[in-house]
């Protein structure tokens, strides 16, 4: 039998830390294990029944067949409104585009602006598929370590020592995955003097959970807080987290026309126009009602409190209270060398978040995966009850552990 042989960039890319521990979570329940799932970061509210009844209208209707490769014209035009109403900057039609998902935006851009050699900073802790985007399209990843001092966040003076002639990309996420952490307009601002001293340098904002910010302090992107950078920016957005939709994989995005273009390029070759139905259902997503956004919000924001002072209240755990999003990072620094009830040795965040899972049955991801250790990464878009009873379980398997 001929083995395969990958190519070099797809060498350096491992399977997603999410995908795994969601497996290995799936096989202890067919083993008839009780596991609760906080690895995943998918909301368990359903989509709102106006969006769901468009996009049975549009099938019904005969919106079946090929779509344009950067979106149908009805949804561009409800992206570019999107921004104006919500983001208070305008777009030109030829300046949006529509993939299947964030992750497709990601890929387009990459590939269509990385050569070998090409530097992206990435603060971490960072969203793993980030880290593999940059290498799977021949770039090289700087990673900046932020921490629990700063907010998690990159600061102007950690982002001016990182620039070098070779950087092409800085990618920022806020509300950021996996920590919660939000840039304020002052932090984006100080972010922006920097980038305005660096013209080669372009700026990646990814705002997939923008609706769910908990501060009073508005959301802000960097296109409506420093304007002198849209020439060079890449702004991302999508439907799944705000509207629940994850399923539908709608991803979206603003950029200068050129870039535009060079993306859908990208994407005309690797599997053209995303999915038409779905491209309806974003539509009434974004031109309908946005009740459930608030709503949602609130619920998101008890359970972030739940969380995180139920993990503080535990002896050797320490969890920052994120601003935003739907994820917890605590640090289980504390329990670094020590064993478990079950004889296992903690010699890292991985060996941490496996033995809770095997021992507890509480599935989380390993920091390790987001570039930042040693924490584990909880995803509260779950129900009360099982945050509650995974709560318990993560406190009894660190009561257990002998340090």
């Amino acid at each position: 039998m001929v083995s395969l042989v990958k190519s070099a960039p797809l060498g350096r890319v491992q399977p997603p830390a999410t995908i795994e521990i969601t497996a290995l979570g799936r096989q202890l329940r067919e083993e008839g294990r009780s596991i609760i799932s906080l690895g995943i970061g998918q909301p368990d509210f359903e989509t709102p029944r106006h969006v769901i009844d468009a996009a049975h209208e549009a099938a019904l209707r005969g919106e079946t067949r090929y779509p344009p490769i950067g979106g149908i014209p009805e949804l561009r035009d409800a992206i570019r409104e999107k921004f104006r109403r919500e983001n208070g900057f305008e777009v030109a039609a030829d300046q949006v585009t529509v993939s299947g998902g964030g992750k497709q935006i990601l890929s387009n851009c990459f590939y269509a602006t990385l050569n070998p050699g090409d530097e992206v900073i990435l603060p971490a802790p960072y969203w793993l598929a980030y880290r593999q985007s940059v290498e799977l399209c021949d770039g090289t990843p700087i990673i900046v370590d932020t921490s629990a001092e700063t907010g998690f966040k990159l600061t102007a003076e950690m982002l001016e020592a990182a620039i070098t002639p070779k950087t092409k990309w800085l990618l920022i996420n806020s509300p950021g995955n996996p920590t919660g952490a939000v840039y304020s307009r002052s932090d984006l601002q100080a972010l922006a003097a920097v980038l305005l001293k660096h013209p080669q340098v372009w700026l990646l904002c990814d705002d997939m959970y923008e609706h769910l910010v908990y501060s009073d302090e508005k959301f802000c992107t960097m296109a409506e807080v420093e304007p002198a950078l849209r020439d060079r920016m890449l702004t991302v957005n999508g439907v799944s987290k705000a509207y629940a939709m994850t399923g539908w994989r709608i991803g979206y995005a603003a950029a200068p026309a050129e870039l535009i273009k060079a993306m859908e390029l990208v994407q005309s070759l690797w599997c053209a126009g995303t999915c038409s139905v779905s491209q309806w259902a974003a539509v009434a997503a974004l031109n309908g009602p946005q009740d459930s956004l608030a709503t949602n919000l609130e619920v998101y924001r008890s359970r972030r409190d739940i969380v995180v002072n139920a993990l503080n209240a535990i002896d050797g755990i320490d969890c920052v209270m994120p601003d935003g999003a739907f994820y917890a990072y605590p640090s289980c620094a504390s329990y670094i060398g020590g064993t478990t009830e079950a004889g296992k040795l903690i010699e890292s965040d991985v060996d941490f978040c496996m033995a809770l899972l095997q021992e507890q049955g509480v599935a989380t991801v390993h920091g390790k995966a987001f570039g930042l250790s040693p924490n584990f990464r909880i995803s509260y878009a779950s129900s009360d009850e099982e945050i509650d009873e995974a709560m318990r379980r993560i406190a009894q398997f660190c009561r257990s552990i002998k340090v």
